[in-house]
């Protein structure tokens, strides 16, 4: 590995400035990927300048919804119980990610910024509708997840530019999301297939204790009867699928079949069947592409279900 200048900029605006006026230079946080793309020969910039001095990068704000700076790592989003109970798929993707070694130092914004269609808080954000803030020497500007992405290893981001954080909105109270990440071993592994959810159970015009009576489901698998028996509506349905086409994506088809509709068994047959046809895998030394439609039938089912059951044990 060839030596390389090290800066350590205390302000997104010196940042910015140091990358317009250096050849060759990369930005670093984490440095868990780019580290090994140098290590690797794949990567070989001549100034690194460091993201870690950034105060406001490394903050995290539940005052509307929740704001995470650039700066902020896997293990802070793992460890906090309030992103837990609110926004639970991003937590079930970041701690999966790697090792604990890995999610220590590792930051969320470094994890879409990649732009690996196996990238594990993709599909979490997409359904979560977050929103990624992004400075550069042209100011400030806010771009919708899902246009962030334009292929593996492409982003939006032009020459120079920063995401500063990720806003994700605040929720309605009975909404629930869920992340499956699915994969040949338990721990250190990339998804051969990840699916989020987000759903809202519509509780208008409900007695109190709706949620108390679908509690005494005696599991998972029981719950699509006791919602379609009480005629509980599903609103703001979000699918997303990963490592299924060149960049995470929403399964629209799927989640326009479940949205105003009651869960029923045949439902969730139908969009997991509607979120399969929409996805695009191809061959890989990892897995086939009819083995990853198949398993996409299957955890879009498993994905609304632990939502919804989020919803209900709420």
């Amino acid at each position: 590995m060839k030596g390389c200048d090290y800066y350590k900029p205390e302000t997104v605006g010196d940042a910015s400035r140091l990358m317009a006026s250096l050849d060759g230079a990369r930005y670093i946080a984490g440095g868990t990927d780019v580290m090994v793309l140098i290590k690797q020969k794949k990567l070989s910039p001549a100034h690194l300048i460091s993201l870690r001095n950034i105060r406001e990068l490394s903050l995290l704000d539940t005052s509307d919804g929740l704001s995470i700076g650039s700066g902020v790592t896997h293990s802070r989003i793992v460890r906090d119980a309030w992103i837990r109970d609110r926004y639970s798929a991003l937590v079930d993707a970041t701690q999966k990610i790697g090792s604990p070694q890995v999610r220590n130092v590792a930051t969320v914004a470094g994890n879409i910024c990649n732009a690996a269609p196996s990238a594990d808080t993709a599909c979490p954000l997409l359904v979560l509708d977050a929103k990624i803030r992004i400075a550069g020497k042209k100011g400030e500007r806010i771009v919708a997840i899902e246009d962030f992405f334009l292929g593996p290893n492409r982003t939006i981001l032009e020459q120079g530019e920063i995401v500063t954080a990720i806003a994700i909105p605040k929720l309605d109270e009975n909404s629930g999301s869920a992340y499956i990440k699915h994969t040949r071993r338990k721990a250190m592994e990339l998804p051969l297939v990840g699916i989020a959810a987000r759903i809202t159970l519509d509780a208008a015009d409900r007695a109190p204790g709706w949620k108390e009576s679908l509690r005494n489901a005696p599991n998972a698998e029981a719950l699509p009867g006791m919602l379609e028996a009480a005629g509980i509506v599903c609103r703001d349905v979000r699918i997303a699928m990963g490592v299924v086409s060149p960049k995470p994506m929403r399964a629209r088809k799927a989640e326009a079949a479940l949205e105003g509709k009651v869960v029923s068994e045949a439902l969730l047959d139908e969009i997991g069947a509607l979120a399969a046809s929409e996805s695009q895998p191809r061959d890989s030394f990892r897995g086939e592409a009819w083995y990853r439609k198949d398993m996409v039938q299957v955890l879009v089912r498993r994905a609304v279900l632990m939502s919804i059951e989020r919803i209900v044990n709420a």
